[in-house]
């Protein structure tokens, strides 16, 4: 018996290439939201720092938050249901939407730390 991968006639890409691009997004969101990152590149560092552009960039965080929550969720989530995990399509899906939803967070942080800078 040969196990089918769930896409007859097209081209098969393992899953852990989406999962590894959503980790890879997850931690530059991370690096730049939390770890200070962003707050350098737009803002500035020590003395040179703009306070007011902190602040606006510190909002574009709050703003991108929710995104980057949900994608992490659904990141999870699809690997942690079997009913998602065991069907392809369902998982790819997944994963593309959770991949998304990170650019769409990474790109709220830029166009916010672009807006915010003096």
């Amino acid at each position: 018996m040969q196990a089918m991968s769930g896409r007859p006639n097209s081209w098969w890409i393992s899953p852990a290439i989406p999962t590894i691009a959503n980790c890879a997004l997850a931690v530059l969101w991370a690096f730049s939201a939390l770890g200070g990152w962003g707050d350098a590149a737009f803002c500035g560092e020590d003395e040179g720092r703009d306070p007011g552009c902190a602040a606006g960039f510190q909002d574009a965080v709050r703003i991108s938050a929710p995104a980057a929550a949900i994608a992490a969720a659904v990141a999870v989530t699809a690997w942690s249901m079997p009913v998602v995990r065991r069907r392809v399509r369902r998982l790819d899906a997944a994963l593309t939407v959770a991949a998304f939803l990170w650019v769409i967070a990474e790109g709220v942080l830029f166009i916010g730390g672009y807006l915010a800078k003096p």
